[in-house]
């Protein structure tokens, strides 16, 4: 017989690295060795339960043991239950064992306890174009050249970014040419890149929206930059206030302005660059539900009148699905070396094969159809909330709803206390969160938001941020039932005090 180097042993079994170190204790005690080695090797889950062993014969081969070893071996672990055997049927790591594996934790933002979920920025994912998709997918891997599974260019593809340039000039009116457009994975990481290459230039502090996206001030200062609460009001990010704080950046979302529905006016639109320019500063325009507006035509991204100004992001989460990790950044000429330079230390670019798919997708027109899909499926599902708020409260004020992927119901005060009516909704299994919830720590409580009282005074009543998206209208009007008696349960149990009182 040919003798066998240790390297080809290792190829015939994983099984030989696993043992190594115990058939090479010595002679007297490599059998306690080799039955503690591979008893542990089930314990951790590197053997995990189900995985067939190769035979006596077999093993003792790869690890140049004597056949008696290794059957003694199985036959302690056997009876240990560590393996499990049958005649002619080989040995198996045993179903015991899979106590022993440790639980793999998902740590992804996911509510899977509440009846109805109406909590925001959530898109339906079973509108995802899978058939589609899968096409392109092929039709890539297919054609792709092999030297394009090198490292990529760090701001994308030229053939995404050249794509991309077109899709958010014709849709959003920006002015995108493709040397400024850097692919990433999704708004997060361009605000990042952007908070990043700011901070090098100085900055200590940036401007947000107050009510606003606490995604943006949780970004900000993982990047070492401090955020500040901007007040909102009916027309958008207050000037004067903007001008109070001192900042030289500020990120805001003026297309639909996150949580509270508005769209900046012109008049404010006009102000926010005024600003900007007067201080040589930047506007981060995160435009995260753009494209669906539902009444009228979009509003024109505000990069389009300021692009030297003004850093435009957006990416596919809403109108795709968030997991695929893929957004883009359209960013000023004074600025892209800089977040270019960070972005190739940060990741050396976005898959290839992924910026590749979306390419095609959209080149094919295949985006504006899934876009069009959604924009019918979230107007209905918007209509079904609407008409439920109205049916079970009465007196309700909705706003916010031209655009984008939820509303804000402002119930009237008879309808609260606000933390009493959220305990009882809880407990009905409803999630849903208050718009004081999208305000800044700090904030002063002067902010008056579109259509409704200052924020604090007796008048305000209950003020409830719905997200609909990924609800089914039937879905969404039984949420609303079920809310509504919570609530009636509560002016019950109010009204009950007040007689005994």
């Amino acid at each position: 017989m040919t003798a066998q180097s240790p390297d080809d042993r290792e190829r015939r079994h994983p099984a030989w690295e696993l043992l190594l170190p115990a058939v090479s204790a010595p002679s007297r005690s490599r059998g306690r060795h080799l039955c503690s080695a591979l008893r542990e090797a089930v314990r951790s889950g590197r053997l995990a339960a189900g995985t067939r062993l190769p035979s006596s014969r077999e093993l003792a081969a790869d690890l140049g043991v004597s056949r008696g070893l290794i059957t003694e071996t199985y036959e302690q672990l056997t009876a240990e239950g560590y393996l499990r055997s049958g005649r002619g049927s080989g040995t198996w790591v045993g179903e015991a064992a899979r106590a022993a594996v440790p639980t793999v934790r998902d740590l992804a933002p996911r509510d899977g306890h509440a009846r109805v979920d109406f909590l925001t920025g959530v898109p339906d994912l079973t509108l995802f174009p899978r058939s589609a998709w899968t096409t392109a997918h092929r039709q890539v891997l297919a054609e792709l050249p092999h030297h394009m599974l090198g490292y990529p260019d760090p701001r994308g593809l030229p053939r995404l970014r050249t794509v991309l340039a077109d899709l958010l000039t014709r849709r959003r009116g920006v002015v995108a040419e493709p040397e400024r457009v850097v692919v990433c994975s999704g708004v997060a990481q361009a605000m990042t890149l952007l908070a990043l290459a700011l901070r090098a230039r100085g900055h200590t502090a940036i401007g947000v929206e107050d009510p606003g996206s606490p995604e943006h001030a949780t970004l900000l200062t993982a990047a070492g930059i401090t955020p500040v609460g901007i007040p909102v009001d009916e027309e958008g990010m207050d000037p004067v206030a903007l001008r109070e704080r001192g900042v030289r950046a500020v990120v805001t979302t003026p297309a639909h302005q996150f949580p509270s529905g508005i769209g900046y006016s012109a008049r404010r639109r006009a102000e926010l660059l005024d600003w900007a320019r007067s201080v040589e500063g930047l506007v981060v325009e995160d435009d995260y539900d753009g494209d669906f507006r539902y009444d009228r035509a979009p509003v024109g991204a505000l990069q389009g009148l300021d692009p030297e100004h003004v850093a435009y992001t957006g990416s596919v989460s809403k109108s795709l699905a968030p997991g695929l990790r893929l957004g883009w950044l359209l960013v000023p000429g004074g600025l892209a070396a800089e977040v270019v330079e960070r972005k190739r230390v940060m990741d050396l670019g976005n898959p290839a094969l992924d910026q590749e798919l979306l390419a095609r997708f959209v080149e094919r027109g295949d985006y504006d159809r899934q876009l069009r899909r959604c924009q019918r499926a979230y107007r209905e599902r918007r209509d079904a909330l609407v008409a439920a708020l109205h049916e079970h409260f009465p007196g309700v004020r909705v706003t916010g709803i031209a655009a984008g992927l939820h509303v804000i119901a402002r119930l009237p005060g008879r309808w609260g206390p606000q933390d009493e009516l959220l305990a009882r909704a809880a407990a009905a299994g409803i999630a849903i969160r208050p718009l004081s919830a999208y305000r800044m720590p700090t904030a002063t409580g002067d902010t008056v938001l579109a259509d409704a009282a200052p924020h604090g005074t007796a008048d305000d009543g209950v003020q409830l941020a719905f997200g609909y998206a990924h609800l089914s209208p039937a879905r969404i009007a039984d949420g609303v039932r079920l809310l509504a008696r919570a609530a009636i349960q509560e002016l019950d149990h109010a009204r009950v005090d007040s007689t005994r009182r």
